[in-house]
């Protein structure tokens, strides 16, 4: 089980694009690994489409997108062609890579099996949904696990990644349902002093404990 600041584990695995050891098909682009339950079905293929759509989203921000699950590199091959029917997907290439783990090697070491959804095939559990957010220098920054009712929001995945770009640039923090270009928090480690030397439209809300702490600026307009 890999902790949120923590190397993320490199790895060598097989995908439908061939086979990638995961720090060196990284680089230096951010990245996110997530696992779907099973192929050939309904809630993982509204997923993966919805993935594919987002994908000039995840390019601008300088993110890598690979996909698990405990299918083979042939069953995703040909789940694909239902993923690009249901998402409407022309591109003849599908656009990021999906990591076979038929062993569940990769899904155990990483936390990402739900033992409540059993494979009725080999009677093993599959892969949870799983959502990793990796930075440039490997760290592990995000981890969610989800369900298998239960689809995820590839919208807040994007919000969460423009939040951690952000943040590592200044010393600011996203407030709740922040959305990029919304007004940010300055960091409570910056003195109003340094705040005031950085900032020009401080807002700060009075609060019943006479503390400071709620200091509200424009995001920078330059991130």
């Amino acid at each position: 089980m890999v902790l949120l600041g923590e190397i993320f584990p490199d790895f060598t695995a097989d995908t439908q694009l061939g086979t990638i050891k995961l720090h060196e098909w990284l680089g230096d682009s951010w990245g996110i690994l997530f696992s779907h339950p099973n192929d050939f079905t309904p809630v993982c293929t509204t997923e993966l489409a919805r993935v594919a759509k987002l994908m000039p989203e995840f390019k601008r921000l300088g993110v890598k997108v690979i996909a698990l699950s405990c299918n083979s590199v042939e069953s995703h091959r040909k789940w694909i062609k239902d993923i690009q029917s249901y998402g409407e997907i022309t591109d003849e290439e599908f656009p990021y890579p999906i990591i076979e783990d038929q062993t569940r090697k990769l899904a155990t070491s990483l936390g990402m099996l739900d033992p409540a959804e059993i494979d009725n095939r080999t009677g093993l559990p599959m892969s949870a949904r799983a959502v990793f957010i990796i930075d440039p220098v490997k760290k592990m920054r995000l981890s969610i696990l989800y369900p298998a009712t239960t689809g995820r929001n590839f919208d807040e995945i994007i919000r969460v990644i423009e939040s951690l770009q952000l943040t590592e640039k200044y010393k600011v923090a996203t407030p709740v349902d922040w959305k990029k270009g919304g007004d940010v928090m300055i960091d409570p480690s910056v003195s109003d002093s340094e705040a005031k030397a950085s900032y020009n439209d401080i807002k700060t809300v009075m609060l019943p404990s006479g503390k400071t702490y709620l200091r509200i600026v424009p995001q920078p307009i330059d991130a």
